[in-house]
């Protein structure tokens, strides 16, 4: 801890920031230090992972618990650019094929989330400043190949039953679908065409894997899937996806505090989508919004958003990837909603009480027209919970506390139905704004419910 200039409790923050609110006590890894005492997993792997990232080099629960059998469960703590850095060719990017299918469907690692030069190693093809010239290309028909046909088929069903689930359900299926086609890439013996197939789906599916994983909370195992997906975008020629995998990969970075990461990638994403669709431009200029509302930059943030608005305008949606099926207008203002709510409560937290409230306003008034008060049987719930949760943060930052208690009354049916950590530490920092003002009745009535409602999640 010391040497990653880590306190007890700036451990415990930094394990609560990346693995959601209320995971660990602030003051147990005091016991940790000072008394010797080891706590149950996954909390030493949580640890580890932790101070991992903060050395740059990986340290196992074992290292921190010597001797200790208990502290051990089994996991291997691996970094999500591990075997990524090697040239951008087919051939090596079967060589991490290799490496997803030896993990196998019961994978022991867990794969640490990396910054700075370690993430930008690994993309650093899409940090150059000259980008090749080039375009999307799409699938090119083969009918002969009914296996590539079912594969395809399987995408879009699969992007919808994330949408209404969240990303913690059927992640493990959705992986599982990542090997199959590594599989069958690995199989070989197919002609030029079905190989480009192939790789398509694997950028699609490895894409919506590591999208999933984001929402799950696991940071590095989507990052891990979202290298995969460049590689095979890259491979495949498939200059749409990457710039929108790279913008995926900007929108983690600012989620997690890596601000100078998260501009870095979203600008990038930004060069390389110049020549697709308006509606994947519209889509990457949306992510990089965000990455400057998390670095406090909210001229560019607004410049950024509206840019957004105005390609979206330009849509021709016979050119659109069939993902882009999920992007509106209202999508995009909700999405600034948020990022403004993030910006709006980082001013107030940094004593600039006016800029803040302004922020918020803006945030409100814009995720007020999104997907927050949407019935609970109607498609989109993930995205309700999600934009319920920031509303109701919003309101409760500002002191609104009958606004916030209402839409989060709104949020708490979705949680029987959506598995989204994402969503539910959004929840979780809600809770912790409530309970300083449970002198409030509605407040008073409101957090037995909600306690219950989150203590429900799976872990």
């Amino acid at each position: 801890m010391a040497e990653a200039g880590l306190t007890p409790r700036t451990l415990a923050r930094e394990i609560n920031r990346l693995f959601g609110s209320g995971s660990l006590a602030e003051t147990a890894p005091y016991h940790w230090r000072d008394s010797g005492g080891v706590p149950r997993p996954p909390l030493p792997a949580l640890a580890a992972y932790v101070i991992s990232r903060r050395l740059g080099r990986i340290v196992t629960a074992g290292d921190l618990w010597h001797g200790q059998p208990k502290a051990a469960d089994g996991t291997l703590v691996v970094a999500a650019s591990t075997g990524m850095d090697g040239p951008w060719t087919l051939a090596n990017t079967m060589l991490i094929a290799e490496d997803w299918l030896l993990g196998g469907l019961v994978d022991r690692r867990m794969f640490l989330s990396v910054s700075g030069a370690a993430l930008a190693q690994a993309v650093t093809i899409y940090l150059d400043q000259h980008l090749p010239a080039g375009g999307t290309v799409l699938p090119t028909a083969t009918p002969d190949d009914p296996l590539v046909d079912q594969i395809e088929a399987s995408v879009p069903r699969l992007q919808l039953l994330d949408d209404e689930r969240g990303g913690a359900a059927g992640l493990g299926y959705v992986g599982a679908q990542v090997r199959a086609v590594l599989l069958v890439l690995r199989d070989g013996g197919h002609t030029d065409a079905t190989t480009h197939r192939l790789l398509i789906a694997l950028a699609d599916l490895a894409q919506l894997a590591g999208w999933k994983a984001l929402d799950a909370g696991q940071q590095g195992l989507a990052q891990r899937y979202y290298f995969t997906s460049l590689r095979a975008a890259h491979d495949a020629g498939y200059r749409s996806m990457e710039a929108h995998v790279l913008a995926d990969l900007s929108f983690q970075s600012a989620s997690l505090g890596d601000t100078s990461d998260g501009l870095r990638l979203g600008d990038a994403a930004r060069r390389l989508a110049d020549r697709s669709p308006a509606s994947v431009q519209a889509s990457v200029l949306s992510r990089l919004a965000y990455a400057n509302a998390a670095a406090g930059r909210v001229d560019q943030c607004e410049r950024a958003w509206t840019e957004s608005r105005d390609q979206l305008a330009k849509r021709h949606p016979d050119r659109d990837p069939g993902w882009m099926y999920y992007l509106t207008p209202n999508h995009l203002d909700c999405q600034a909603g948020y990022a403004m709510i993030l910006a709006g409560r980082q001013a107030a937290a940094a004593g600039r009480r006016t800029d803040g409230r302004t922020l918020l306003r803006k945030g409100e008034s814009l995720l007020r027209t999104g997907a927050y008060a949407r019935r609970p049987d109607v498609p989109y719930q993930r995205r309700a919970l999600y934009e319920g949760a920031w509303l109701a943060l919003g309101y409760a930052t500002q002191g609104k506390l009958d606004d916030a208690c209402a839409v989060t009354r709104m949020a708490l049916p979705r949680l029987d139905k959506v598995r989204s950590p994402r969503s539910t530490a959004l929840l979780r920092a809600l809770t912790q704004e409530l309970r300083r003002r449970k002198r409030n009745q509605t407040v008073a009535d409101l957090l037995p419910e909600l306690d219950n409602a989150l203590a429900r999640q799976p872990a």
